[in-house]
């Protein structure tokens, strides 16, 4: 049952407009990890006493606040253009008005350029890498917006940018299933189709190893396809079961069976909420030591962290000794929605002041939730 929190003595609740893209429902029926955190952090506030509106595509959403469409259908076919979103995020400019919030909470990619239009004060959750190209449309950021890192990883890879917080995402655990012993299932992959995630990886290790593999792969984007049907493939054989495009339900399945989720990335991840779902569950990680792998698993005891992908396969034999409860409690310390809605209240209050204190700065002053 949900814990009514009110706002502490002095401060008033804050109305928010939560921003999301136009892509996907909130919360997600499948893959969609910004949507799945999104949708425990809106409840979360609300239980906390904000008056919280959440503005986006098609025509349902499965959380306790306000919904504003912007368009009747979801655009998730167009995803990857740059059009609906920015079409999606001029009516979101057109329909806020500072008469009705005080603050506003952007997750979509282009929002941070097109914030200044906006009445309201605006911080935008980074939910990707913040270099290359998107880290172009970063700097670029219009002033007085401040932009809030997923992880202490994420905010080392572009230094630079108006960070104004740190705030790991969490996800909802009330209800949530785990295992009292370790599973003796395969080892699970549980990602998109692509190099980044290292799947040809997973099944080199897991060979190696000699332990069956389950691949859960999102696999309904062209670049997906291809980088499957190229790559990943021609090296299947019988040790290798694979699910395609799986819903919430048959993934936690999937998480429960599993002896540990193997997450060999190529890429510097900026968080990894399947890590985050995989230990929620009793699940241990093996991970290679890229991006914020080393904030979210304690090796030795939720999972183990390799340097190389040679030590993999010892890892994933190792990694049946790890006892289901530590990465159990280890998620509901650190990645609870609880923490998470206390870390965007201190981040959006302190924002708030340093916008009134000084009008102009273009770097408020920072804000890290521990």
């Amino acid at each position: 049952m949900a814990v009514n929190h009110l706002p502490s003595e002095g401060a008033r609740p804050l109305r928010i407009a939560m921003v999301v893209p136009p892509w996907l429902s909130v919360p997600p029926p499948g893959y969609g990890g910004l949507e799945q955190v999104v949708a425990g952090l809106v409840d979360a506030l609300i239980d906390h006493g904000h008056a919280v509106t959440v503005f986006g595509a098609g025509q349902a959403h499965g959380t306790a606040a306000d919904f504003v469409s912007t368009c009747p259908e979801l655009q998730y076919d167009r995803l990857g253009e740059s059009l609906p979103e920015l079409a999606h995020l001029a009516h979101v400019n057109r329909l806020i008005d500072a008469a009705d919030f005080d603050v506003v909470h952007d997750h979509t990619t282009i929002g941070p350029l097109v914030a200044g239009r906006r009445a309201v004060p605006t911080v935008a959750t980074v939910h990707g890498n913040p270099v290359g190209e998107y880290g172009t449309v970063l700097g670029d950021t219009d002033h007085g917006v401040g932009l809030i890192a997923i992880s202490h990883a994420q905010r080392r890879a572009n230094p630079d940018l108006p960070w104004v917080g740190t705030v790991h995402n969490a996800m909802p655990l009330h209800d949530f299933p785990h295992k009292r012993a370790p599973g003796r299932g395969s080892v699970l992959w549980l990602a998109r189709f692509s190099p980044d995630k290292g799947p040809d990886l997973a099944i080199r290790a897991c060979r190696a190893a000699g332990l069956p593999l389950t691949l859960a792969g999102k696999c309904n984007e062209p670049a997906e396809r291809r980088y499957f049907t190229e790559v990943v493939e021609p090296m299947l054989d019988e040790d290798v079961t694979l699910v395609l495009n799986a819903d919430r339900a048959a993934t936690l399945r999937l998480l429960l069976d599993a002896r540990c989720l193997i997450m060999p990335i190529q890429w510097e991840e900026p968080f990894g909420m399947v890590m985050v779902e995989a230990m929620a569950t009793g699940t241990p990680v093996v991970a290679l030591r890229r991006g914020a792998v080393p904030e979210l698993v304690r090796p030795g005891v939720t999972g183990l962290v390799c340097d190389r992908p040679d030590e993999l396969p010892a890892a994933l034999r190792e990694s049946c000794h790890l006892d289901p409860a530590d990465s159990v409690a280890h998620v509901a310390e650190n990645f609870s929605v609880e923490r998470m809605a206390l870390g965007y209240e201190s981040v959006y209050r302190t924002f708030l002041a340093t916008r009134t204190a000084y009008p102009d700065r273009r770097q408020p002053m920072s804000v890290v939730a521990r």
